[in-house]
């Protein structure tokens, strides 16, 4: 019976030095992704960008990075046409200047699309920014969309950041606390 007791003793203080071991990111993992705009002011022009923080639940490396679309260089040309355009990794002094509009917890087959959508916004063609056909609105419209949100489709806001994501918030009410339904 001693025997039985100790084994028990054992096993119990194995399991619990187990659990000790489980990274604490697994029992929290997800990633948040987060919208954002920026008005006019200093030497920037209207701009959109979303965040992603946190960590997949599937597991892989835990990102937090900011992305936006932008011309390579601010010039007169991107009133006339396409030119270079690039991803970016906006900086945080920029990102606490702007106003986050929504935010929430990806799925992991979201966050593989997103991820998919901006490697091929990465992959584009040069020229590939172009004011009216493939601007920051346009990179974070995809997104959206990627994420699974209903993004009304807007020809006049696709030069108004913000103007833009309080439609997309609009058309999507359970961002603003509202329940989900199946169709949202």
């Amino acid at each position: 019976m001693t025997t039985n007791l100790w084994k028990n003793v054992y096993f119990l203080i194995a399991a619990v030095c187990a659990s000790c071991f489980v990274p604490v990111s697994a029992a929290n993992a997800a990633v948040e992704i987060s919208f954002y705009s920026r008005e006019l002011g200093g030497n920037n022009f209207p701009h959109a960008f979303v965040n992603l923080k946190g960590q997949p639940d599937s597991g892989g490396p835990a990102i937090d990075r900011r992305f936006g679309f932008t011309a390579k260089a601010i010039s007169p040309a991107i009133l006339t046409g396409s030119v270079g355009g690039t991803v970016m990794n906006e900086p945080l002094p920029y990102v606490a200047k702007s106003n986050r509009h929504f935010s929430f917890t990806l799925s992991d087959e979201q966050y593989r699309s997103v991820m998919t959508t901006i490697e091929r916004w990465q992959a584009k063609k040069q020229p590939s920014y172009n004011l009216n056909r493939a601007n920051c609105v346009h990179f974070v419209g995809d997104l959206a969309r990627a994420a699974g949100l209903v993004v009304p489709p807007r020809d006049d806001l696709m030069k108004k950041p913000r103007s833009f994501l309080l439609a997309v918030k609009a058309a999507n009410p359970w961002l603003s606390g509202e329940p989900r339904t199946p169709s949202s």
